[in-house]
């Protein structure tokens, strides 16, 4: 009963870590402790249903889901926001951002329940063992061996193992034992329900300009965000044909007491998305489920330890549902979970490795955090919030994307030669979030029906396209300070528009109000 590896918790990030550990390392023998029985139902499983580019490549490329994924799951027409517009009971009204086409960098609508399922019998056929339905009892740490105790069908078992990875989710086993939790100062709660029922944003209306501009009517596969002052709604359809919505909210604006229960938040989405409300009363009786959960951000001390323990997943660290970054931070950390037991099993002496992505990991989760801490009320400015996410994509594909796409987060050597240029980066990234929410509270114009692509600008279309592009790490080097460059000239831009400066159109201009004229930024850029 002795183990290379025992993972505690057989959800996403436990489940793609076996799968990863046994793909880089066949010989190697991997114990995932689960507690939930399987197999568990499709659609009313869990959140975390939108993928983006990090997380979706992590899924495809890196442990070969692509099939799974194409045939099983739904590609993901983007991510497309709706900001306030009245009382928001008609959608043609809202200012649109949003693709008009599904991006060359492909993402994913994923069912948590059929994902899971196929995941473990898959691990199970490629000879990891999966006790499901279990429950892990105890952890002790020992040299060279740790010992967990897992209760299955009411007897205890003991099982050794060299190494302990927690993927338990917020229960957070090894966070707790060893008091490593810390918390957020983002303060904001979610509710969330599924639907066994389509819902189509694409017939609620329909006037001809709204049903032109996409005439393929493909918005509802797109990740729907609903915005408004200090929340936004989620949209998510799922391939087993059901749907899920979520509400997400600033406590300081929305306390949580408002929604906690599906009357209540229904009560509240009729406040707020009155449209919205008014498409779901009439599937009332195909409610599958309601969650909700109080504060979700919560932060972590340690991620990795030279005595042969991990942290991934919701274990360690959790930010916000907004942009979908839950994948890409079980991609990021379990590539860095597998460098350290690859490294361990070839006897190499750990200690530096650990602390150095211990400390780079939640530098990466402090860097993201900053893209929602105080910056909720932001989500009900249509001008403001469209540069934000304008400026976010930018960022994520110019820098954190192209890294991981070139693997580069699990390498120590590399990364510590990048310590400058991304101190220097992360600090325009901070400098940005304030400077747009101090625009927000000074700027509260309103702005008729507009409609607008990301990827319709040069500059985003250009940062997204290059993430596939086969570079070694001297051209990847250079292609980062660049970016960091760009960014640099792009948030000038952004600066002398707040100020309400007028740059030269014949330059690629931006004037201020120009909400949807933000393509000409990346001529300027």
């Amino acid at each position: 009963m002795t183990y290379d590896v025992i993972i505690t918790g057989g959800g996403l990030a436990g489940l793609c870590l076996a799968r990863q550990l046994r793909q880089e390392h066949p010989d190697i023998r991997v114990l995932v402790a689960e507690k939930k029985k399987h197999p568990v139902p499709e659609a009313a499983h869990k959140v975390g249903e939108s993928s983006v580019e990090i997380g979706a490549h992590y899924f495809s490329k890196i442990l070969g889901l692509e099939t799974h994924l194409v045939e099983r799951q739904l590609y993901k027409l983007g991510l497309r926001y709706f900001f306030t517009d009245g009382d928001n009971r008609d959608v043609t009204g809202r200012i649109e951002l949003g693709p008009k086409t599904f991006p060359g960098i492909p993402s994913f609508q994923l069912d948590r329940g059929r994902l899971e399922n196929f995941l473990l019998e898959e691990g199970r056929k490629a000879g990891i063992e999966v006790l499901d339905g279990c429950k892990v009892t105890s952890i002790q740490f020992g040299d060279p061996h740790h010992r967990v105790e897992i209760t299955i069908d009411g007897q205890m078992h003991a099982f050794k193992g060299r190494w302990v990875v927690d993927g338990s989710g917020r229960a957070g086993l090894l966070r707790r034992k060893l008091g490593l939790s810390r918390p957020a100062s983002h303060n904001a709660n979610a509710v969330w329900f599924r639907m066994s029922r389509r819902l189509k944003i694409d017939e609620w209306s329909g006037k001809d300009a709204w049903q032109s501009w996409m005439p393929a009517q493909e918005r509802w596969m797109s990740t729907v965000h609903l915005m408004g002052k200090g929340y936004w709604t989620w949209l998510i359809p799922l391939a087993s044909d059901s749907h899920s919505i979520g509400i997400v909210v600033d406590e300081a604006l929305h306390p949580y007491q408002t929604l906690n229960r599906f009357d209540k938040a229904m009560g509240w989405l009729h406040a707020f998305e009155p449209q919205c409300a008014e498409m779901l009363e009439a599937h009332r009786g195909d409610l599958d489920d309601f969650l909700g959960l109080q504060h979700f951000s919560h932060s972590c001390a340690q991620m990795y330890s030279a005595d042969r323990w991990a942290l991934i997943g919701e274990a360690g660290v959790f930010t916000d549902p907004f942009y979908s970054p839950g994948s890409d931070f079980i991609a990021i950390g379990n590539d860095i979970a597998a460098e350290l037991i690859g490294r361990d099993r070839r006897g190499e002496d750990i200690t530096h490795h650990a602390a150095f992505f211990s400390h780079m990991y939640l530098l990466l989760f402090q860097a993201f955090m900053k893209l929602y801490d105080g910056q909720y009320p932001i989500m009900g400015n249509a001008q403001v919030m469209t540069v934000k996410v304008a400026w976010d994509n930018a960022c994520y594909w110019a820098i954190s994307a192209l890294l991981y796409f070139r693997r580069k987060y699990r390498d120590m050597v590399y990364m510590q030669q990048l310590e400058g240029l991304l101190t220097r980066f992360f600090f325009l990234h901070a400098r940005m979030q304030t400077r747009l929410k101090q625009w927000s509270e000074t700027d509260q114009a309103s702005y008729g029906y507009q409609q607008m692509s990301l990827l319709d600008m040069p500059y985003l279309h250009r940062l997204q396209g290059q993430l596939c592009d086969g570079i070694d790490d001297a051209t990847l080097t250079a292609r980062l300070h660049e970016n960091v460059a760009e960014l640099e000239r792009y948030a000038e831009v952004i600066v002398q528009m707040i100020a309400g400066k007028t740059i030269d159109r014949h330059a690629g201009g931006f004037e201020n109000g120009a909400v949807f004229q933000l393509q000409r930024v990346s001529v300027a850029v």
